[in-house]
């Protein structure tokens, strides 16, 4: 029997050009030189590896013991160290202070609601050093909306098929459902496994990111999109935020 985790799977197919952009959008702002730099919801640590080569000194935080297995691996391939940590960034308080924080791949996205957006970037402000900087991303309503809704995506090799299918959500603003399809050739017999997972992403208007920036206490510096080198319009399918902690 084959066995390959889901996170395996979506690692193997994420586009890699991905992380040279947010590793860009992160060095243009930030200087290596002694920061400390916390990476949320860091995933299979790709980007984490890129900013440990960079001269960061990075940490990665991800909700997904899978995922952070991947992340060991990616780091141990590429002869990096930084440290790993299980959690939750609703409840930040195992961890320490940090000089930056990101959190990219609209992962903030996947949070139930507004309220629980709100509370992580509380989290984020208080360990965040005062004068910090918080770097993130988050898809648009534009994206929710009138993009992703109808959108569907195949790929084919020898060994394995995907299917992503993205449906909008009628009695949800802005929120979408990915049905994400695989299936994977089982070489003890030539058959094909199916592994499936359903991911639900939520997003929200300009001024309710604001206020819960807001809220958090934290300033809102820019907002900008394509990995932070246009302005944003209507037809902007992802926005980049620069927020610092002021105090």
């Amino acid at each position: 029997m084959i066995y390959q985790s889901f996170a395996q799977l979506y690692d193997d197919l994420f586009d890699p050009a991905m992380y040279t952009q947010w590793l860009d959008f992160v060095a243009s702002r930030v200087d290596p030189a002694s920061v400390e730099l916390l990476d949320l919801a860091c995933g299979s640590g790709r980007l984490g590896v890129q900013l440990a080569q960079k001269g960061y000194q990075v940490s990665g935080l991800d909700l997904s013991e899978e995922m952070l297995a991947l992340a060991a691996k990616h780091a141990q391939e590429a002869d990096v160290t930084f440290p790993l940590m299980a959690g939750d960034m609703l409840d930040l308080s195992a961890i320490g202070q940090y000089q930056t924080v990101t959190c990219f791949a609209d992962s903030f996205c996947y949070l139930p609601d507004l309220d629980a957006v709100t509370q992580a970037f509380t989290q984020v402000h208080d360990h965040l050093n005062v004068g910090g900087t918080f770097l993130f991303d988050v898809i648009t309503p534009h994206q929710t909306d009138d993009v992703y809704p109808g959108y569907m995506y195949n790929y084919v090799d020898d060994h394995r098929a995907f299917i992503w299918t993205s449906y909008g959500i009628e009695d949800e603003a802005h929120a979408v459902d990915h049905d994400l399809t695989f299936f994977i050739q089982d070489t003890a017999d030539d058959a094909y496994r199916k592994v499936t997972e359903l991911h639900h992403e939520r997003t929200y208007l300009l001024p309710d990111y604001r206020k819960a920036l807001r809220l958090a206490g934290l300033t809102l510096n820019r907002v900008s999109a394509d990995f932070g080198h246009a302005e944003v319009d209507d037809q902007t399918t992802r926005w980049f935020f620069e927020v610092t902690r002021e105090a």
